[in-house]
């Protein structure tokens, strides 16, 4: 069997990898369900911190922040890569591979910075309550949103319009990936390294650090108060402290289970000569997608106040009157 180009037109056409019709209708159902829960899903959360005046506190603006870049990546990098992945070839120019590119690596920067100002805020509501209020306020809150949404596009967009993972390896680039059709984030051992450490291993080492010093002080802290004999009254009062912090410890854990094995394969295939599979990459970065779809239903599962927004919007409700005063809970 002849083998099949991207471009039967042009010299220096990728190869086409061509899977199974059933197969690949059945990729793509299956990624279009992905995406439409990752847009629809972030766009409930959005939609529902926004509007709902009872939802406008620090935490929630963070975990806002968060939605904004998983419902982005859905919308503008996930259509197109899903085409990408199952067809295997690039159809939408050098230009759109670089934006596209570079907002999948800002997006993916910008959720782990995200969650890295939600792990701060979780530790200061529970290892230091009396200090939360100050400490923690919508300003230094809106602070910590203007400076993700300002380091991510720069690294992103640095790293692939300033040709930065290809350095010091532009020849081995151009003689052995460069083709018409490709589509892909290759990087050299210097760029992957750092990209890598900074943008997911130094902060995914300092989320575990954090939240495992939450655990520790939350645990001393029932315990002492035990002891004293209190222990219904600190259940009413840091019942919604300690339930956002276990939700927002498995928001973060599902961000490093999805995202962990593409970041061990990315910082290791340079050492290596590229010599893992591209569809093994291009099948872990969409497991590590699949995360921005998973946070609003995490969220959906412990959060009563999504469910209560989730029945207002989808009823039509709150297109009929203004209900952005609802009460959402109680606690």
């Amino acid at each position: 069997m002849e083998p099949e180009f991207c471009f039967e037109s042009r010299n220096n056409s990728c190869l086409k990898r061509n899977f199974p019709t059933p197969l690949r209708v059945t990729l793509y159902f299956i990624l279009v369900v992905v995406i439409i829960l990752t847009v629809c899903g972030n766009f409930l959360v959005t939609f529902s911190i926004a509007y709902f005046k009872q939802l406008h506190t620090p935490t929630n603006y963070l975990i806002l922040a968060l939605a904004m870049s998983d419902l982005l990546l859905g919308v503008f990098v996930m259509f197109p890569k899903m085409i990408r992945f199952v067809e295997s070839c690039w159809y939408f120019g050098e230009f759109f591979c670089n934006v596209c590119m570079s907002f999948d690596v800002s997006l993916i920067t910008a959720s782990i910075i995200n969650l890295s100002f939600i792990a701060v805020d979780r530790y200061y509501a529970v290892c230091h309550p009396l200090l939360y209020r100050t400490r923690i306020s919508t300003n230094v809150v809106l602070i910590m949103i203007l400076l993700c949404w300002t380091v991510s596009p720069i690294i992103g967009f640095g790293i692939v319009f300033l040709k930065l993972n290809i350095l010091g390896i532009e020849d081995f680039y151009y003689n052995h990936f460069m083709c018409e059709g490709q589509c892909a984030l290759i990087q050299g051992k210097l760029s992957s390294t750092v990209s890598s450490i900074f943008s997911f291993y130094l902060p995914a080492i300092t989320l575990l650090g954090v939240y495992l010093k939450i655990f520790l002080v939350a645990q001393r802290q029932f315990k002492s108060i035990k002891t004293a004999g209190c222990v219904s009254s600190v259940k009413t009062s840091n019942k919604s402290q300690t339930k956002a912090t276990k939700t927002l410890a498995i928001v973060m854990g599902a961000f490093l289970s999805c995202w962990t094995p593409f970041f061990v394969c990315n910082i290791t295939n340079p050492f290596i000569s590229h010599s893992l599979p591209p569809l093994l990459t291009e099948t872990l970065v969409w497991v590590g997608c699949f995360n921005s779809a998973m946070n609003p239903i995490i969220y959906a599962f412990f959060y009563s106040w999504f469910k209560k927004a989730f029945q207002l919007i989808t009823s039509g409700n709150i297109f009929k009157s203004d209900l952005s005063e609802t009460t959402l809970f109680s606690e």
